[in-house]
C-alpha cells in the first residue's frame, strides 16, 4: 500500500479522536498535518520529506490556527439590547398591577404593566419579574 494512503488513514483516525475528545482541536490540527503528509507522499516525497511536512504543518496549526479557532468557539452568547435586555429583570410595583393596568419602575423608568397570567394582582412596593414586553407594557409575574 502506498505511503499516502497510510497518511490519510492517520488523518482519519486523528479526526475521529478529535470528535471523541470533545473539541480540544489538538487532534484536528494533527489530522491537518497528516493530510499534508499524505499530499507530500502523493507527489513523490520520501519518508523524511513527508514526516517533515507533517511536523511543520502540525506545529504551525497548533501554534497559529488553534488559538484563533478556540477564541472563536468561546465567543459569548449574543448580547441582548433594547427591551429584550429588560426581560427577566426585576421591577418595583408603583401602582397596583392587575390583568388590565398598573405601573412599575423598571430600569429607572416608569412603565405601564399588567399581570402576565391575567389573574394575579401585585400591590405597590412588591417586586415582580418582567416576563414579556408588549409595546410599551411590561407583562410581569
Amino acid at each position: 500500500m502506498d505511503a499516502w494512503v497510510w497518511w490519510l488513514v492517520a488523518a482519519l483516525v486523528l479526526g475521529i479522536l478529535e470528535v471523541a475528545a470533545g473539541g480540544s482541536l489538538v487532534f484536528l490540527m494533527l489530522a491537518a498535518g497528516a493530510a499534508a503528509g499524505a499530499l507530500a507522499a502523493a507527489v513523490g516525497g520520501g519518508t523524511a520529506v513527508t514526516v517533515a511536512v507533517f511536523s511543520l504543518v502540525s506545529v504551525a496549526m497548533l501554534a497559529v490556527v488553534r488559538p484563533v479557532a478556540r477564541r472563536h468557539l468561546r465567543q459569548p452568547s449574543a448580547i441582548r439590547t433594547g427591551v429584550d435586555a429588560l426581560i427577566g429583570g426585576d421591577a418595583l410595583v408603583l401602582e397596583r398591577v392587575d390583568a388590565r393596568d398598573g405601573r412599575v419602575k423598571l430600569a429607572g423608568e416608569i412603565w405601564s404593566a399588567r399581570s402576565f397570567d391575567g389573574s394575579s394582582v401585585h400591590e405597590p412596593g412588591a417586586t415582580v419579574q418582567v416576563i414579556q414586553i408588549e409595546g410599551a407594557t411590561a407583562l410581569v409575574a
